[in-house]
């Protein structure tokens, strides 16, 4: 992407979240709603094609039946390639469940302490980060750290691929959401701190403890924690509404197949990516499904108890209004009824 595009992009990005986007609801929404609902997951993923998405991934895993795949639209679509249902993806803060497993691990194995501080493990951090020493590695999991979210920055997105190399200090230069423990405020921050806390316990990469802890066990092969590390041949393209360019070749952190990501749900729901003692830890900490959203890819993993499903969602498109978000959720939740009604 041009440098100029970029610039502009980012700077409609910040005006998410105006007057005009809380008020307006486009027809698009109110349409992809109040749609009769189709009689089958494939229907619904044409649906939502047709109404804007570049292209889709489904996934579902309903406990005693083999697994199920369905796409729509595009894989590549200046090369009219078709989704194909084991494309890596960029995953984007799904990623926060493994991490959140990680520290799960640690705890257990008596490496570390959720109720140690920032300054304990990040002294040189104290004096720049307020409340280092009374902010907890529970708190960063959990998001009550107050440690405002670089991505807030207006700064960050003005080159964000070379900012991300120092994106702490644009959450250090932001003022403190509130103080630690005293409120909720997603934060992406957390988490950059919570995977260099890893690597400085473990004495290398975080995503490599991940892979060794997490990945290996469960044989989950194709996830990766970096674009350097695939054949951008194998990766959906990632697209920007209003712009042209393809998202793929920056990186966001961890890449997935559709079915690694629900194998894993599955797995964290079931406990079987815990040993003895770490899942007690983990209920304590955080949650058992998660979103992600990076230019061009947005992805929803979940896990329904009621009808003992796994459902995994990839869209590579995204837009700064967060509609097409909304048009996402609207869309599993319709796929969730499907099944719901087929049981």
């Amino acid at each position: 992407m041009k440098s100029k595009q970029r610039k502009n992009l980012f700077r409609v990005v910040l005006l998410a979240g105006t007057a005009i986007s809380l008020f307006f609801v486009p027809w698009i929404l109110v349409k992809a709603w109040i749609l009769p609902l189709p009689d089958s997951v494939q229907a619904q993923v044409d649906e939502a094609i047709s109404h804007g998405f570049d292209g889709m991934i489904v996934y579902v895993d309903q406990a005693g039946k083999p697994p199920e795949f369905y796409t729509g639209g595009w894989k590549d679509r200046d090369a009219r390639i078709p989704a194909e249902p084991d494309s890596l993806f960029k995953i984007a803060s799904i990623s926060k469940l493994y991490v959140a497993v990680s520290i799960a691990k640690l705890v257990k194995a008596e490496c570390l302490s959720l109720d140690n501080t920032v300054a304990d493990y990040f002294p040189e951090l104290v004096g720049k980060l307020p409340y280092a020493e009374q902010i907890t590695v529970r708190m960063l999991v959990q998001h009550r750290s107050g440690i405002p979210n670089f991505t807030s920055n207006p700064a960050f997105w003005q080159n964000e691929q070379e900012n991300g190399k120092h994106a702490l200090d644009f959450a250090l230069s932001m003022p403190t959401s509130f103080a630690p423990g005293e409120g909720y405020e997603y934060s992406n921050t957390n988490y950059l701190l919570l995977r260099q806390l890893i690597k400085n316990i473990v004495g290398y990469d975080h995503f490599q403890f991940i892979k060794e802890e997490i990945l290996i066990p469960l044989k989950l092969t194709n996830t990766f924690g970096s674009i350097q590390d695939v054949d951008l041949d194998d990766v959906m393209s990632g697209y920007y509404v209003g712009i042209p360019d393809d998202f793929k070749e920056n990186e966001n952190g961890m890449l997935a197949t559709a079915e690694d990501v629900g194998r894993f749900i599955r797995a964290l729901n079931d406990g079987s990516v815990f040993d003895e003692g770490e899942q007690a830890i983990y209920s304590s900490i955080y949650v058992y499904e998660h979103g992600g959203l990076v230019p061009g890819y947005q992805s929803l993993a979940e896990y329904h108890k009621d009808i003992d499903t796994v459902v995994v969602q990839f869209i590579n498109t995204t837009d700064f209004e967060g509609y097409e978000w909304n048009l996402s959720e609207i869309t599993i939740n319709r796929i969730v009824k499907i099944l719901k009604q087929r049981q």
